[in-house]
């Protein structure tokens, strides 16, 4: 949210990262480094070394949320198992805020956000700087001018007295970057007075919320001349806040962390205390390669994360810190970065060891019966080797010295919408002393991989339909449980019923039975039927039951994509079909007569399985 011109700290990952971001603009420009020439690596994954389970510390934005809080929809937080938001009603009715007389404007969208984050599931960080009007627009005053203190007093009482009227429980985030002038545009010492009259404040209305800071436009160094002063300050007035904070634009996490406790140790500040990176993420670095190298990251660090937000304006307030956009009919849909911080969301049990290469890292865990790795990283490409050891140690995955391994690849899409992780490999392997290698081909430098481990016979499969006439996905009718619930295609927007696990029958050959993964019922034919146009919808599944049953029947033709499919009813030979071949949102979906695949197939009767 502010101009930066920084580099990453690891070295093989900083070369020429550069990116200005511009508040008052509107606008972001990133200048892009050229790849670095292409080059091998490995990481190595033990399972025998395991830890905790998941937090998901990743998980937190920036803004991202409209302005009443009504969007985007609960799944696309949900999913990613969300954690924090940070606001604070930043360029609404810009100038706004207290000083330009628009602090209500604020306020009302402040509160409504964090109600639905609280709501969510995740914890909400007020930045009173936003409230004040100090969102990096010219402003006529900021707290303490001329040692007149009294304005910032009654603010305050306002602020806090809403918070309590709200019933809510935040984190204080005192002062946003108050090192850098488009943020405090004023002398140190001023500063570190609001800090001290803020958090006494604060500590005496709300005892038990906590106190976040200084969020500086910077990364902790022992050369550092604001951090260094701001710990000396806060250690000799008995100041210090609950959470540690900094904004890492670009830069490495671990490295912070280490470098952060060498400051606070020689003051006797104790640690391990909560480390807050609540910035990361560069323009150029928001892609599902950086993405998932931020999450590895952080986990690696025990840090928690917020995700940066380079928009400006309304667009502040919309789509998830730039990992969505909404279509031409005004839907919200993924980009490739939101797949990645899905699959992290599912990512269960315990987390276990990794071994990261010099551009690339990954975070992995363990589960009965799954593991799963999330690869991140680059700047490079070349063929990253994900070393597997020690699978001996995993519940139920090893069948016979064998494991399934399933490989995804989660376009960038040059920052476009993405309909689901693709599959690139799905095959069993047989192990070597307890593990393998498995080799993922990183030619597309935006982009990035999962690895989920799975015994060999579970030739399950999941993933989005997505009919090839429209670019709309075969979906559960808002959402509906009930057995008849009629199903049609919609906008591809990643959330759970619009995607489907593929089961194999026994003994029937690419054949199928196909369950929502929202209600756990089945893809199935209603009454039986064999007569066109008979609808498709859910039913609770029924075991040899041929209506729910599909068989899997290639589609050629020209230009079509290895990954497109007819799906056939067993029991009447016809097509799961987009009724009058409607472009419509919404449209029905019902059985008809197949055309033969590659004569012609019409695309209403092409689904694309990104997940086969």
């Amino acid at each position: 949210m502010r101009p930066t011109l920084r580099s990453r700290l690891i070295p093989a990952r900083t070369a020429a990262r550069v990116a200005i971001g511009l508040l008052t603009a509107v606008a972001a420009v990133a200048v892009a480094p050229s790849p670095a020439q292409a080059a091998d690596e490995s990481i190595s994954v033990n399972f025998a070394t395991a830890g905790s389970a998941p937090t998901y510390r990743a998980s937190g934005w920036i803004y991202g949320m409209t302005e009443n809080a009504s969007g985007p929809a609960d799944h696309f937080y949900r999913d990613v198992k969300f954690r924090y938001m940070r606001a604070g009603g930043a360029q609404l009715a810009s100038p706004g805020g207290w000083v330009n007389g628009g602090y209500e404007r604020r306020w009302n969208s402040t509160v409504a956000q964090a109600r639905r984050t609280i709501a969510l599931g995740g914890e909400f960080i007020l930045l009173p700087h936003d409230l004040w009007g100090a969102d990096g627009y010219p402003i006529s005053r900021f707290p303490g001018d001329n040692n007149n203190w009294t304005d910032y007093d009654n603010f305050l009482t306002r602020l806090i007295n809403d918070v309590r009227a709200a019933g809510i429980t935040v984190q204080w985030d005192i002062w946003n970057e108050p090192n850098i002038t488009l943020f405090w545009n004023r002398p140190q010492a001023q500063y570190f007075e609001l800090w001290r009259r803020s958090y006494q404040r604060i500590r005496a209305a709300f005892p038990n919320q906590l106190i976040v800071g200084p969020s500086c436009a910077c990364v902790p160094s022992t050369s550092h001349a604001f951090w260094n002063q701001y710990l000396d300050y806060i250690r000799a007035n008995n100041v210090v806040p609950d959470i540690i904070s900094w904004h890492s634009l670009p830069g490495d996490p671990v490295a912070n962390v280490a470098a952060a406790n060498a400051t606070l140790d020689p003051r006797g500040i104790p640690h391990p205390r909560p480390y807050q990176i609540n910035e990361y993420g560069d323009p150029n670095e928001q892609n599902p390669a950086d993405g998932a190298w931020y999450i590895a990251r952080l986990e690696r660090a025990g840090a928690d994360g917020l995700r940066a937000n380079w928009a400006g304006g309304n667009n502040l307030h919309d789509f998830l810190g730039n990992l969505l956009l909404r279509n031409s009919a005004g839907q919200h849909v993924p980009k490739g970065e939101w797949w990645a911080y899905r699959f992290y969301g599912s990512q269960t049990g315990q987390i276990v060891a990794v071994t990261p290469s010099a551009n690339y890292d990954a975070f992995a865990t363990k589960a009965s019966g799954s593991a799963k790795i999330l690869v991140g990283g680059g700047r490079t490409t070349g063929n990253i080797a994900v070393n597997l050891q020690r699978l001996d140690t995993t519940s139920g995955i090893v069948q016979n010295n064998q494991v399934r391994v399933r490989v995804q690849r989660i376009p960038h899409n040059n920052g476009g919408a993405v309909q689901s992780p693709i599959t690139v490999q799905n095959s069993v392997v047989t192990l070597s002393n307890n593990g393998t290698t498995v080799n993922l081909p990183h030619t597309a430098i935006d982009d990035t991989f999962t690895v989920t481990l799975l015994p060999p016979s579970d030739n399950d499969f999941q993933s989005v339909a997505v009919a090839q006439h429209s670019q709309q996905c075969l979906d559960n009718t808002n959402r509906g449980t009930a057995d008849g619930n009629v199903q049609q295609q919609y906008y591809c927007e990643g959330g759970d019923q619009q995607l489907w696990n593929f089961r194999p029958v026994a003994g029937v050959a690419n054949t199928y039975t196909v369950v929502n993964q929202q209600t756990g019922k089945c893809l199935d034919v209603s009454g039986v039927s064999t007569a066109d146009g008979a609808t498709v919808h859910q039913w609770t599944c029924i075991g040899g039951a041929t209506n729910q049953q599909f068989t899997l029947r290639k589609v050629t033709y020209s230009g079509n994509d290895s990954h497109d499919y007819q799906l056939v009813a067993r029991h009447s030979g016809k097509c799961v079909d987009v009724s009058t071949i409607s472009t419509a949102a919404g449209a029905r979906v019902h059985q008809w007569t197949c055309n033969p695949a590659g004569q012609g197939s019409p695309l209403n009767q092409t689904w694309r399985l990104w997940g086969r």
